[in-house]
């Protein structure tokens, strides 16, 4: 097969919201921000990666949160980051339906949604 694995993953968010995304996925998630390429820039939004993970936030016109799908993001410290997380107010819903997996759903500062799951 020639597809080997994601190379990234990419979320809408509003036009000028910038600072929300770094709040949230930098300082809350824990991604390191990387700087766009200046072509890209000028488009706004914000590029994040940790480890092999990497996340694009784009800006959208017409923007409407995602409400289904959704990346899912597999965490470390997962008992630590729900705890930062309800610190700041976010509120992070239990997903049960899988056995064996611990998981939530938070929205992002758009009304995105975020799976994390433990591990």
């Amino acid at each position: 097969m020639p597809v080997r694995r994601i190379d990234h993953v990419l979320i809408a968010m509003p036009a000028g919201r910038e600072e929300a995304a770094r709040a949230f996925y930098r300082d809350m998630l824990g991604f390191t921000e990387k700087e766009k390429p200046p072509q890209l820039a000028v488009r706004g939004g914000c590029w994040f990666e940790s480890g092999d993970v990497k996340l694009h936030l784009g800006v959208e016109d017409d923007f409407r949160p995602a409400r289904k799908a959704h990346p899912a993001l597999r965490c470390r410290d997962y008992a630590g980051l729900l705890a930062r997380l309800a610190a700041a107010g976010v509120e992070a819903r239990p997903a049960n339906e899988v056995p064996g997996v611990t998981r939530c759903h938070v929205d992002d500062p758009f009304g995105n949604r975020i799976e994390l799951v433990a591990g």
